[in-house]
């Protein structure tokens, strides 16, 4: 019986252990924490610690009276609020990039903010997008489906940009152009969208995002794909890794949302994994990591996440959305990570509220 006992703590200990330093250490998530906004639907953070020792969250949000998906496509802005701790709550402070006209590549939409800073420069990195049309009010929200006028040419129009300012607060000076643009005949022919950065001391950029083709018909668009891109400094110019994406349905399994960080070990990557294809979990988290973030490989135990959140009120919840995970480092070591979040039983249309929470990681 002991021999029994003592083969099954080891199975444990063993399986325990191969697991990676996300998913052992996902902490209770505090309710109350992150940041949540009445009348919007607010989406996918991004945090920094300031000079002047506050958490800076950069976040989505786009009005409520649009359906949550495709709302977004057409209204997000990115909206800057501050905490004194990295849990929060966060208090909203200023709206960082809004609406600038239909004339510009990022007029109607501005999402998916990623901040990072280089020397005394703070970088946000971020998708933008345009149409040529009215804008879409309460009175006709009904009329906005992915197959409207206004969501057509705005996914068709979606791109990477960066914007950059002195002081978390802003003012943000926005480029007339994208940083990463589509490419014809590439698996990014159709937009390229969700940047994560990282700039290396030598002020060098590594840059994941989302890429999408056009199909052979070109008529609809590909499934998503994730490729990798460098460039001298975050002005650019972005040269985007080979011809061939990091991830895709034939290689490793369809992901979305990746975020990358570095510390002594080399380059780490989370995403969500659209099928539970690669970490059995369906739309959970999986890591890869990298010796210089352009040859990526899956870690031994992908896992990092699934949508079942414990909560600081004894609360265990699957979520109805989990998504746009993003890990907080300081001094080297992961020590937080973000996500955006949904009520509800699954699915974008069956929500009635959305919010960024954090989740505290426990010591390695």
């Amino acid at each position: 019986m002991k021999t029994t006992i003592s083969i099954v703590f080891l199975v444990l200990s063993i399986a325990v252990n191969a697991q990676n330093k996300i998913y052992k250490n996902l902490g209770e998530a505090p309710v109350g924490g992150g940041l949540e906004i009445e009348e919007y639907w607010v989406w996918g953070s991004s945090v920094i610690k300031g000079d002047d020792g506050k958490y800076h969250m950069y976040a989505s949000r786009w009005p409520k009276y649009l359906k949550f998906h495709p709302g977004w496509m057409i209204a997000s802005e990115i909206v800057h609020a501050v905490s004194d701790t990295p849990e929060g709550p966060y208090k909203f402070s200023d709206v960082a990039l809004g609406s600038r006209g239909a004339q510009y590549w990022d007029g109607r939409s501005c999402h998916n903010p990623k901040i990072v800073k280089y020397e005394d420069e703070y970088i946000l990195y971020y998708m933008g997008s345009t149409h040529p049309f009215e804008e879409v009010k309460d009175k006709n929200a009904d009329e906005l489906t992915l197959s409207s006028k206004w969501c057509i040419a705005a996914r068709w129009g979606k791109r990477v940009g960066v914007a950059t300012s002195k002081s978390p607060y802003g003012p943000w000076k926005r480029l007339d152009a994208p940083v990463l643009d589509v490419k014809p005949n590439s698996f990014y022919s159709f937009l390229t969208s969700n940047p994560s950065p990282l700039i290396k001391e030598d002020g060098s950029v590594v840059l994941l995002f989302k890429g999408r083709s056009y199909k052979e018909d070109g008529i609809k668009h590909s499934n998503m794909y994730i490729g990798v891109a460098t460039a001298p400094s975050f002005a650019g110019p972005y040269t985007v890794m080979g011809d061939e994406p990091l991830f895709s349905e034939e290689k490793f399994g369809v992901v979305e949302d990746p975020h990358l960080w570095s510390d002594d070990e080399g380059y780490h990557m989370i995403a969500k994994d659209m099928s539970g294809k690669i970490g059995g979990s369906h739309h959970g988290g999986i890591l890869a990591h990298s010796e210089d973030g352009i040859n990526w490989v899956l870690d031994e135990s992908p896992l990092a996440y699934t949508r079942q959140i414990q909560w600081s009120d004894g609360k265990t919840i699957k979520q109805g959305q989990l998504e746009r995970p993003f890990v907080l480092v300081e001094n080297g070591k992961p020590t937080h990570i973000f996500f955006a979040t949904m009520d509800g039983p699954g699915g974008f249309g069956n929500g009635t509220k959305t919010w960024n929470m954090v989740v505290p990681l426990n010591n390695n």
